[in-house]
């Protein structure tokens, strides 16, 4: 197949109202959504190949078609060497907390062989776009905590005790490892790259209950066979320091097998190249700017993302502000 089919492609956005949504989707991002969502909007699901959702791209000769159907006919020009299968491999969302997420946990492929009942593994990544004042962030156990004492006081106030909490930046990273139990606090506006999979377990609600006045449902036991007590090093990758000129690229996600994430920061174009063993995708975060391959060109507004195929080969970031711009690419 030709590559010369091929090009950056962008897809709409899937919007999902949740009893937590906020409000910097609109407010940060100047997104235009729906208003007629019972509640708020909370996840905007940027790249997505599920059954019950499927991204359509928005751009060029592929305008239209699902991503489904491109990873079903162009596996190897779309997504690369590494691509094993299936769908497409990872989920894209921006969260935008206005509440506190429930505590919750998602299980490792061990985890999911105990359950079964369709559980999927998830491993994701958080990358912090804006926080309100105030904003936190839980990610992990304390030192010490027994998984079966810290369950026994999840609907309790206490439970808080046992966790971990960290302030929420912009910039700052965290990489949510399968079995690390976590919450995205309220005011948080965050990028999260994950495992294509859905399967997340509520540990605790924090007492809330939903819209028809009843408590969510809670899986404790599912939980307790998803909870790895030896992840104890800490998820938070510090952010990256704007360089004072030219450009730059920190590593954010690299030891991982699921996905490879880095930081780049760009004061000036910057040239790369997809060498045919995976897709890069390029979010843009804090600055519009320009994706340039070949004959084709997009532009990119912050939180926006474009996949760009894994036969391309050389494309061009072209930032379009004096200010250092930060820009995600995710690779398999």
């Amino acid at each position: 197949m030709s590559k010369n089919i091929f090009y950056p492609l962008q897809f709409q956005p899937y919007y999902k109202p949740v009893m937590w949504g906020g409000g910097n989707l609109a407010k940060v991002l100047n997104r235009e959504l729906p208003d007629d969502a019972a509640d708020p909007i909370g996840e905007a699901w940027e790249l997505c190949d599920r059954d019950d959702v499927q991204s359509v791209v928005l751009n060029g000769s592929f305008a239209g078609k699902t991503i489904t159907e491109l990873v079903q006919n162009y596996p190897a020009a779309l997504l690369g060497t590494k691509f094993r299968g299936g769908r497409f491999p990872l989920l894209i969302k921006i969260i935008d907390a206005g509440q506190k997420l429930s505590l919750q946990v998602h299980p490792d492929e061990s985890a999911c062989e105990r359950l079964g009942n369709g559980a999927q593994p998830k491993t994701e990544m958080w990358y912090i776009i804006h926080a309100e004042p105030g904003a936190k962030i839980i990610a992990g156990l304390q030192p010490g905590a027994e998984t079966e004492e810290f369950l026994s006081k999840a609907s309790s106030p206490d439970c808080e005790k046992s966790l971990v909490v960290y302030d929420s930046k912009p910039g700052d990273a965290y990489f949510i490892k399968a079995g690390l139990v976590h919450a995205i606090g309220a005011g948080n506006l965050l990028l999260e790259v994950q495992q294509n999979s859905d399967t997340t377990y509520r540990i605790s609600d924090w007492g809330r209950v939903g819209s028809d006045g009843k408590p969510r449902q809670l899986h404790v036991e599912e939980s307790r066979k998803s909870i790895n007590s030896s992840l104890t090093d800490s998820p938070l990758i510090p952010r990256a320091q704007d360089p004072e000129s030219g450009n730059r690229i920190y590593s954010v996600i690299e030891n991982c097998p699921f996905f490879h994430v880095e930081d780049l920061r760009l004061s000036g174009d910057w040239e790369d190249t997809t060498d045919g063993s995976s897709f890069h995708l390029i979010t843009a975060v804090n600055q519009p700017v320009k994706i340039a391959a070949g004959d084709n060109t997009l532009e990119l507004c912050p939180g926006a993302s474009c996949l760009i195929p894994a036969c391309c080969g050389t494309y061009r970031i072209e930032p379009s502000a004096s200010t250092v711009s930060t820009v995600i690419k995710t690779t398999l």
